[in-house]
């Protein structure tokens, strides 16, 4: 079988404000929506696509104190179409003036490759939901660590076939947590990580992983030199299996990609229904639904025929300035973000 994979566009928008952005990133879809009324980027953000696509091609990213966008596949376009006249986002309370863009548009991510390299999560990684946190709780703690190379392996499988990939060489990876306890995040009893990860596998940097994307979690960076994308063999579409020597590190977990379940696409609207249906155990997002088959496996060692197999309001406002603060429309609010995502 040919190993050339099919090029997957991605950009990653950093906006330069003339003040530091405290809100959230509903907030400032929130304003996006509003000011881009009957623009494309709308129903990417709203929730619209939610029956259409299990991955969010838009995300919005508050980091550092500046509002970063990441978009793929069938997001570039959206996000390319309104840059050019986003030179203000008005809030109510505050208007931030946007100074500049740092724009990179590339081909060159989703794809596997020969070696193992590194990324670090700039916001909590989200592994664990209701259904997956408490079957990591029963494991012995030597069991921990495969488990969530697993579910990681499982997402990096999921994003790769939604955007068209079939991959034909397994996937590994090395979790490297600061703590394997998860912390307790939101009302839904998420449970996140803090950390670094290895796989031989490239992302965009800024791309989310886990659950809570479209509110900012699991936000990635890549930390490698920004040509190994160019280096010789690296990326290289003729060479994609790991190394062999890499195969010794024992903390390496293999994820056999054939037997990563299919997604199941679900209809948006089918979850609000009166009649509650079936809970679905969602892998990449809480808007985005992804099921996967039931029951985990105890801990087999590393290439053994028989390997472990994964289960099946944060940030602060900016201060008002001149303007009221009565007639800002609060894009954060449970009420706001129901009616946005059709709840």
């Amino acid at each position: 079988m040919s190993s050339e994979y099919p090029k997957v566009q991605t950009i990653t928008v950093k906006l330069f404000t003339d003040k530091p952005v405290r809100k959230t990133p509903y907030q400032v879809k929130g304003v996006l929506m509003r000011k881009f009324q009957g623009k494309e980027i709308v129903p990417m953000l709203d929730g619209s696509y939610r029956d259409k696509f299990l991955y969010p091609r838009i995300q919005v990213k508050i980091l550092d104190e500046q509002i970063h966008f990441v978009a793929v596949s069938e997001g570039v376009s959206p996000i390319k179409d309104v840059l050019s006249s986003l030179d203000e986002l008005d809030f109510g309370n505050i208007t931030f003036k946007i100074s500049d863009k740092e724009i990179e548009e590339k081909e060159d991510y989703f794809k596997p490759i020969s070696k193992l390299i590194s990324y670090r999560f700039v916001t909590p990684w989200i592994a664990l939901n209701q259904a997956t946190g408490n079957q990591y709780r029963s494991l012995e703690n030597e069991e921990k660590a495969p488990y969530l190379n697993n579910l990681l392996g499982q997402n990096i499988v999921f994003m790769s076939r939604e955007m068209g990939l079939e991959l034909e060489n397994n996937i590994f990876t090395k979790v490297k947590l600061e703590s394997l306890s998860p912390k307790s995040v939101d009302e839904n009893n998420w449970g996140a990580f803090d950390g670094e990860f290895e796989t031989n596998f490239i992302l965009p940097n800024h791309l989310g992983i886990g659950n809570g994307i479209t509110r900012g979690y699991g936000t990635i960076l890549g930390l490698y030199e920004p040509n190994i994308l160019s280096k010789k063999g690296a990326s290289s579409e003729q060479k994609s299996e790991l190394d062999a020597g890499l195969l010794k590190d024992p903390e390496l977990q293999e994820i056999d990609v054939q037997k990563v379940p299919h997604p199941k696409k679900t209809s948006g609207k089918s979850k609000f229904r009166k009649k509650k249906p079936k809970r679905s155990k969602k892998i990449l997002s809480e808007e985005f639904d992804i099921e996967v088959d039931e029951g985990p496996k105890r801990k087999k060692p590393l290439r053994q025929s028989e390997k472990l197999k994964p289960s099946k309001k944060h940030g602060n406002s900016n201060k008002p300035n001149n303007k009221s603060s009565e007639n800002e429309i609060n894009f954060n609010s449970e009420e706001y973000h129901k009616k946005q995502h059709s709840f």
